[in-house]
C-alpha cells in the first residue's frame, strides 16, 4: 500500500495572524486562500513538499456543529487544547529563534526529551499547539 499525507486540517479565528505566522514566520508557501460567506480557508505548505499540506480553516464551519459544539471548540482553541501539529527541521535551534523573535508564544524551548526526541514547542495565533522536532 502506498500512502501519503496530502492534507491535515487546524482551526483558525483570524485569517491574517494564520498568514503571518505559517507564511511569514515560518515561511510555508499559500497554496490556495479561499473565501465563503465571510471564512477563509487558506492551504499553506513547505515549499520543497508540494503534496503535503496544512489547512487553515474556520473552525466550527461544518453547518452540523450546534451553538453548544461552537461554544466548546472556541473555549478549547482559548485554552491551546483543540488543535496540534508537528513539524521537523534539521536546525531546531535557528528555527526556535526565528519563532521566538517574532513574538510568537513559547510553550517550550529546545529540549532533550526522554523519548529520544529534541523538540521545542509554541502556540500559533489561534492556540493551536506547534511542536517542532529537531531531525538529522
Amino acid at each position: 500500500m502506498d500512502i501519503t499525507i496530502h492534507y491535515t486540517f487546524l482551526p483558525q479565528n483570524d485569517p491574517e495572524a494564520a498568514l503571518a505566522f505559517y507564511r511569514d514566520t515560518l515561511g510555508f508557501e499559500v497554496r490556495n486562500d479561499v473565501g465563503y460567506e465571510g471564512m477563509r480557508w487558506i492551504t499553506v505548505g513547505p515549499e520543497k513538499q508540494p503534496g503535503t499540506s496544512i489547512v487553515l480553516h474556520p473552525p466550527a464551519a461544518d453547518p452540523g456543529v450546534t451553538e453548544d459544539e461552537r461554544r466548546t471548540i472556541a473555549e478549547m482553541m482559548a485554552k491551546g487544547t483543540y488543535g496540534a501539529v508537528t513539524l521537523a527541521t534539521p536546525d531546531l535551534d535557528g528555527a526556535f529563534a526565528r519563532l521566538e523573535s517574532s513574538g510568537a508564544e513559547v510553550v517550550q524551548e529546545p529540549t532533550e526529551q526522554p523519548y529520544g526526541v529534541r523538540d521545542c514547542a509554541f502556540r500559533d495565533p489561534a492556540g493551536n499547539l506547534v511542536r517542532i522536532n529537531e531531525v538529522g
